[in-house]
């Protein structure tokens, strides 16, 4: 298992910790001040009190980049779930919509659906998943090579959940929701793994963050200088120029055209039988 674990160390800090740093610097250096105001709501940094250039650039680029980062991270952690799934049963990236693994142990034959954490999506993007669900399934049974058990699985890479089985009425749509611990006990039989990946993340967040620090300190100061210049009135913000900067319309408002009245419409000649 201690071999496994330095492979495993080796893959996360070259393919999640090294690609994920290269993206916030990307992601980073391409930001500029309006492509983050138009994208965030002037009234929550209101109701904030946040009263300093400072700070209200702060505040958006970090929920800015937050959001993104969380979508970045995860679909390289992502990428480490298929290779321990690949490493210990040939585990593959599937084609099938929703379906991100496939994988066959002992004699079960296992779709999993990987989200990052639990509270992942809305019903309507949960019964797209066990409608998807439901569809490999069908295709995959057409298969001979494929065991006739073939568990579907919504494996969450943090989180915990006290009740895996989702039942439904249509057997092919139940499927287990499998999160942190579970999940990674699930792709690996290794109870531990799910702390095992925070070591190598640490080693080489240490190493990478100091320069990106510095990338992050510039850009704040570069787009702080920017807003100063554009939202800064008689040393204070102008939140009304920034309200009309994020919301005003783009174009004059056009006035319907009135109905013409009874005495400007024709008149409808009458007719007559015979």
């Amino acid at each position: 298992m201690k071999k496994d674990y330095e492979l495993y160390y080796e893959f996360l800090a070259q393919n999640v910790i090294v690609p994920f740093y290269e993206k916030r610097f990307e992601k980073l250096n391409q930001l500029k001040l309006d492509r983050v105001l138009k994208k965030k709501n002037p009234y929550l940094f209101k109701a904030k009190n946040i009263e300093t250039a400072g700070d209200f650039v702060k505040s958006i680029l970090d929920a800015h980049l937050s959001s993104q980062e969380e979508t970045m991270f995860g679909d390289l952690l992502e990428g480490f779930a298929i290779y321990v799934s690949a490493k210990l049963y040939g585990g593959f990236k599937s084609a099938f919509p929703s379906i991100d693994l496939e994988f066959k142990r002992d004699d079960t034959y296992n779709i999993v659906s990987i989200k990052s954490g639990t509270a992942w999506g809305n019903r309507d993007q949960v019964d797209r998943m066990k409608d998807n669900f439901k569809a490999a399934r069908k295709a995959l049974r057409k298969r001979s090579e494929i065991p006739q058990q073939i568990i579907a699985v919504n494996g969450c890479m943090y989180g915990r959940d006290k009740n895996p089985l989702k039942a439904h009425s249509d057997r092919d749509k139940v499927y287990y929701k499998y999160a942190g611990q579970d999940f990674w006990g699930f792709i690996s039989e290794d109870e531990s793994l799910y702390q095992e990946i925070i070591k190598p993340i640490d080693k080489e967040a240490k190493r990478k963050d100091e320069r990106f620090r510095d990338a992050y300190n510039a850009k704040v100061n570069e787009m702080t200088k920017d807003f100063i210049d554009r939202f800064i009135t008689d040393n204070q913000i102008n939140w009304i120029g920034l309200v009309d900067y994020v919301s005003k319309s783009s174009q004059e408002k056009i006035a319907s055209p009135s109905p013409p009245s009874l005495a400007a419409r024709p008149r409808k000649r009458a007719t007559y039988d015979g």
